[in-house]
């Protein structure tokens, strides 16, 4: 293995380190975001639905027409709709 000069060595330590914060902030907001989520359920939401709309509201109002044709086209074909 190359032998890695101090300075190096700091610099990819300190990168570490960081990521590792950073990881650490990104649990602590998943576990935020699933209190909410229980929390919503608790008084009859339902979760899973609230993903979905979450997802829909991320998208380009075309691209959302976009699916929501398809899938009635898939629907149709299948004689679910």
């Amino acid at each position: 293995m190359t032998d890695v000069n101090q300075e190096t060595a700091q610099k990819l330590k300190n990168y570490i380190e960081k990521i590792e914060r950073l990881e650490d902030d990104k649990a602590e907001l998943m576990r935020g975001i699933k209190d909410v989520f229980d929390e919503a359920k608790a008084v009859g939401f339902d979760a899973k639905i609230m993903k979905q709309v979450i997802k829909l509201r991320k998208m380009k109002r075309e691209e959302y027409l976009e699916q929501e044709h398809i899938l009635a086209t898939y629907l149709n074909a299948l004689g679910m709709e």
